[in-house]
């Protein structure tokens, strides 16, 4: 037994878990973690270390993106008052897509609650209850009442995150600073749970399946997290299956893979669309088929496989851990299969969706995200933001070998890539780009400057028109009236920030040759490039283009 103070206590347990790093936005009832992180460094224990951002919402994004990158844990700290408020949009997107995040929440000292104290959200005298606000957007929250109960709340909430989605420790200052008596934490994860049934029960289905058609297989993101690519190429060869992606889970197979049949969705292939109008069973792998990704299945039926069940109707076997549930999933439908299987035909190639063609100003959607494809390094990553450009990116974008690619599907809340590409990065060390729009870098953009500080190996690219594009076509295609109100003054976006941030190397691209010439320039640290857009340029976007665009 020994003697910690909550605070040290918190930053060895989060050492014992594997984490590295944690992010946030000091303040007075947080500042005790982050005192408790540079002295474990100092000291040369627990090797955790604690970075600011520049806001809680992108504080949350890399913690989402370190939970995404390593398949483990990301932490998250806030202060009290707006600090904590400004955490609710990325827990949200946690929770959404099942992310194990922790979030540390300082809150003011237990004294003090119900009395007028600053930043007060205990809930007493008619203020804010962070435990109802924060209950709505994790798996468990508590508030730590007293020191001693710290060890069994820490427990609790890191195995509800293991589950899928955040956990929130509201954390009141005296209690960060009190003393407690406890064994050093040991928080190993379980073995993964493993569903028998469920898996027998999929493996009868596909292999009834196989005796009169051919299968699809729709991979989700989990499939990254859970490092499971091996194990679903391996399932795929074994049903000779059709393999389509959703929009986030774009990296787990490739359009060089056997029987790839495109991306899934608003933003997909037509070729994956016709493979699931002939096919005998689809089967989800990883992802429950959220609306962004839904193709039309008619009748088909559909099974599952993954953390949580399908949306629709599905035999389904839940998997904490595809890497282990897939190869049994794939052993067990080879036990049982007869051999009398119809061989299955597939896609040789995958088309692109034809949006009218663009007269305004700038560069042109697919050739940048070809350009950008053509450039990308062996094993880097690429994080895309909401809206026109996100689509272009999922339509457009070919990954590199060994590339990984991220994509908020949960909230699809606009600024996400900036915060959960730093956080990757963190984790992986991986050159990394960023593909946002120029309304998001307005939102969380200025996130740069923590790349910078940490001088971050990451690329960051701004389609720039000027305007929340996908609004300017929704309001064409949709509204009665449309007044402008969603296009911007122009903006120099590569000349600001060279301003703002010398040495910097930024790029302002008004053509092809430009473009080429941004993305050759070499360097370890972040670099810039803004690329002129036309803001009424129809993106590949499957509702935009049914509507008349």
């Amino acid at each position: 037994m020994e003697d910690w103070r909550v605070a040290d206590y918190l930053v060895r347990a989060c050492a014992e878990l594997g984490v590295r790093y944690f992010f946030g936005v000091d303040g007075a009832n947080i500042e005790d973690v982050y005192d408790a992180a540079a002295r474990s460094v100092a000291d040369g224990g627990a090797d955790v270390r604690g970075v600011v951002a520049k806001h809680e919402f992108a504080a949350a994004t890399m913690a989402d993106g370190y939970a995404r990158a390593t398949g483990g844990l990301g932490v998250v700290v806030a202060t009290s008052g707006g600090g904590a408020m400004n955490l609710v949009a990325g827990l949200a997107e946690s929770f959404t897509s099942q992310v194990p995040v922790l979030a540390l929440v300082g809150q003011p000292p237990r004294s003090q609650e119900g009395q007028g104290a600053f930043q007060d959200t205990s809930g007493r005298a008619g203020t804010i209850d962070a435990a109802r606000l924060f209950g709505a957007v994790s798996r468990y929250c508590a508030r730590v009442e007293r020191a001693a109960d710290l060890p069994e709340q820490f427990a609790a909430a890191v195995e509800a995150a293991r589950g899928g989605g955040p956990a929130v420790l509201l954390l009141p200052k005296d209690v960060q600073r009190a003393t407690i008596t406890a064994t050093p934490p040991q928080t190993a994860p379980p073995p993964p749970a493993v569903d028998p049934s469920g898996i027998a029960a999929v493996a009868a289905a596909l292999a009834t399946a196989r005796s009169t058609g051919k299968v699809l297989v729709i991979a989700g993101d989990q499939v990254g997290r859970d490092d499971a690519r091996g194990a679903l190429r391996d399932l795929a060869t074994a049903l000779d299956a059709a393999v389509g992606v959703t929009p986030d889970g774009k990296d787990v197979y490739g359009p060089r893979e056997p029987g790839f049949a495109g991306v899934a969705g608003t933003m997909g292939h037509p070729e994956l669309v016709r493979a699931a109008g002939s096919a005998a069973l689809c089967l989800l792998v990883g992802t429950r088929l959220p609306a962004t990704a839904q193709i039309p299945l008619g009748d088909v039926p559909l099974a599952g496989i993954g953390a949580s069940a399908p949306y629709r109707p599905a035999v389904h076997a839940t998997a904490a851990d595809l890497s282990v549930a897939l190869p049994q999933l794939t052993a067990a439908v080879r036990r049982i299969e007869s051999g009398a299987v119809v061989p299955a035909e597939h896609v040789t190639a995958t088309s692109r969706l034809q949006p009218p063609v663009a007269t305004g100003p700038g560069l042109r959607y697919r050739e940048v995200m070809e350009q950008i494809s053509d450039q990308l390094p062996t094993g880097s990553a690429v994080f895309a933001d909401a809206g026109n450009t996100g689509a272009a990116a999922v339509h457009h974008l070919e990954l590199p070998a060994d590339g990984r690619f991220g994509l908020a599907l949960g909230m699809g809340g606009m600024g996400y890539s900036f915060g959960a590409a730093i956080g990757a990065v963190f984790a992986t060390r991986r050159p990394t780009y960023v593909i946002a729009g120029d309304g998001s870098f307005f939102m969380h953009g200025m996130e740069i400057h923590t790349a910078i500080e940490h001088a971050l190996p990451i690329t960051f690219i701004i389609l720039n028109n000027n305007a929340h594009a996908m609004c300017v076509v929704r309001e064409r295609l949709y509204c009665r009236n449309s007044d402008g109100r969603n296009r911007f003054e122009r903006a120099m976006l590569a000349e600001g920030m060279a301003a703002m941030f010398p040495g910097l190397p930024c790029h302002s691209v008004r053509g092809p040759d430009d473009l080429r010439a941004a993305l050759a320039d070499s360097g370890t640290g972040p670099r810039f490039v803004a690329i002129d857009c036309d803001p009424d340029e129809v993106p590949p976007f499957v509702p935009f283009l049914a509507d008349g665009g």
